[in-house]
């Protein structure tokens, strides 16, 4: 199964959505055994196909934040969502997709991914009627360079100041209890003492510098964009269990993450290896991220484009995921000419066996015709006409009976034959004949035994014989 990974763009917000559009985009193409095939820049229409496509979602599109989830599934929980994060959005909670981390953080606590659901369905859409059925989108926060231990780290700091404000609490309660205690005593109020708040150690964070920022709401205008102007990149960052995406000015990078980690440590890396990055670069006059950041780690974007297979948190959850049986507008586009054929097809089958069976028809009613012509032709004195072979053999067999002739599957016809075919076998050999039905039977002596070349020389003479294996007798008929 080969895997198609593309890294999106994020919304650009001075867009509406009726003119929004995917400019070309990055991808990575990946055959069954994890072997790069294809990698470049393309626009959605002309992306190879795969037989799984992997977006990863712009971190300016996301809003990563935990909370506690109730213990709820499918309907139930997507109706719920929405109550549990609406003090934490400026925009309508029921305007946005929000997607669940598999991974628990203990406590009933979850992981949650926020997303515009108007945006995040005009870009399942868009790929689905590119061809891209099995679709999967992934935070691009979790396929930079140890997000995964950051985020096991952040849990394990999250448990521990769990701890702390328990033994926190226990202190103080003991603390009260004390004090309540000594001042009975007239004890001295400095002998008690409350415990300190455990300080948690800082959170390291991962920042990555993805490119820059390419704005497109002054085009759409008909402004033009002043070359002069201080280029923008975009940021993406990992803080403990959280993720987030800014655009910032390029030299306002560093003083924005020193303010953001204070004491903790920053790992800061960059893009690179970005399929089109040299034309690109050789068609603007801005400077690249490499020549801005030249102390940033690289980070090429097929290590990104990797990092994204192995992330297990999928953004197409409750009604974008991926359903086979699902007859979308791009299904039933593709299936359309498919299924005029079949149904032309069906309707030229009905017809063409609906006039061969009347060309049939047509030549049985000739022929009974004809049948029946030959027996008034033949028997002028027949007034009912039931079936007319049989009808013209009965009086056959009765114009032969008139004259004289014996008829085939008479007895003394049958008997002058069976007496002329039985060869070695002695004439007083036969213990009884019965004819009936035109059909004669033989029944030989038991110490008879009669040869098997018998049946060939009763068909040399014109008739049949079939013996009963269960009570022995030779059945005897006409051959005509």
């Amino acid at each position: 199964m080969s895997t198609l990974i593309v890294l999106l763009p994020p919304r650009d917000p001075a867009v509406p959505s009726q003119e929004w559009q995917l400019p070309d985009l990055p991808f990575l193409l990946l055959d069954k055994a994890g072997r790069t095939q294809r990698a470049g820049r393309s626009s959605l229409a002309l992306l190879p196909r795969a037989s799984t496509t992997i977006l990863m979602i712009a971190a300016r599109d996301l809003l990563m934040l935990a909370a506690t989830v109730p213990p709820l599934k499918g309907p139930r929980l997507r109706q719920a969502l929405p109550n549990i994060v609406e003090d934490q959005l400026i925009q309508d909670p029921q305007t946005c997709h929000i997607a669940l981390d598999p991974e628990p953080l203990g406590g009933g606590r979850k992981l949650l991914a926020v997303i515009d659901r108007g945006w995040f369905r005009f870009i399942c859409e868009s790929f689905a009627a590119a061809g891209q059925r099995n679709l999967r989108a992934v935070p691009v926060m979790r396929c930079l360079p140890q997000a995964t231990a950051v985020l096991a780290e952040a849990q394990a700091l999250a448990a521990q100041a769990e701890a702390a404000n328990a033994a926190l609490a226990a202190a103080k309660v003991d603390a009260e209890v004390n004090v309540e205690t000594n001042a009975n005593a007239d004890a001295d109020p400095a002998a008690t003492s409350s415990a300190l708040p455990a300080v948690a150690p800082a959170t390291p964070m991962v920042a990555a510098v993805l490119g820059m920022v390419v704005p497109t709401a002054p085009a759409l205008l008909g402004e033009a964009v002043p070359e002069a102007s201080v280029p923008c990149v975009e940021l993406a960052l990992v803080r403990g269990l959280y993720g987030e995406g800014l655009a910032l000015p390029a030299a306002a990078v560093a003083p924005t993450l020193r303010t953001l980690a204070g004491e903790a440590p920053v790992k800061l890396y960059r893009l690179s290896d970005m399929p089109g990055e040299t034309q690109r670069a050789s068609s603007t006059a801005r400077p690249t991220v490499a020549a801005l950041f030249p102390g940033a780690q690289p980070l090429t974007f097929e290590t990104l484009a990797r990092r994204a297979c192995d992330c297990r948190f999928d953004l197409c959850q409750f009604e974008f995921s991926v359903q086979p049986w699902r007859l979308d507008r791009a299904l039933l586009r593709r299936l359309r000419v498919p299924v005029m054929l079949a149904v032309a097809s069906v309707v030229i089958a009905l017809i063409g066996a609906n006039v061969q069976w009347l060309m049939l028809a047509r030549q049985r009613d000739a022929i009974h015709a004809q049948m029946t012509e030959l027996l008034f032709n033949a028997f002028p004195k027949t007034t009912v006409v039931l079936d007319a072979p049989d009808q013209m053999s009965r009086q056959l067999q009765q114009l032969r009976v008139a004259a004289g002739e014996l008829s085939p599957d008479d007895f003394l016809s049958l008997a002058d034959g069976l007496a002329r075919s039985l060869g070695p076998v002695p004439v007083n050999g036969i213990a009884a004949l019965d004819y009936h039905d035109h059909r004669l039977e033989v029944s030989f002596k038991p110490q008879i035994k009669v040869d098997p070349d018998l049946g060939q020389r009763l068909a040399r003479n014109g008739l049949t014989g079939a013996i009963d294996s269960s009570t022995g007798k030779w059945t005897i008929r006409s051959g005509q």
